[in-house]
């Protein structure tokens, strides 16, 4: 992974996911869609500010392995449909 730390600015959220792709390998699917990162980031707030805060980035995981194998156009709709019924 990229090590911008020394710089002090933070990695570019496109390079650091990138990075991370790359770091996941074959098994990690398609590279995330901007409409996947905004679904996952409403998931994330909708979590964070319904629950315990501890529970935005496990709730983005269960959503990753609920969805993961999905199409990615499909992945964008299962995360919005998803995101929606947490709004609620």
């Amino acid at each position: 992974m990229p090590d911008d730390r020394s710089s002090g600015s933070p990695i570019p959220a496109a390079v650091w996911l990138g990075s991370v792709h790359d770091a996941v390998g074959p098994s990690g699917g398609a590279p995330l869609t901007e409409e996947e990162q905004t679904a996952l980031l409403d998931i994330a707030r909708i979590a964070a500010h319904s629950s315990e805060r501890i529970t935005a980035p496990l709730t983005t995981f269960l959503a990753g392995v609920a969805f993961g194998a999905l199409p990615p156009g499909e992945r964008a709709n299962a995360l919005r449909t998803l995101a929606s019924k947490l709004e609620r």
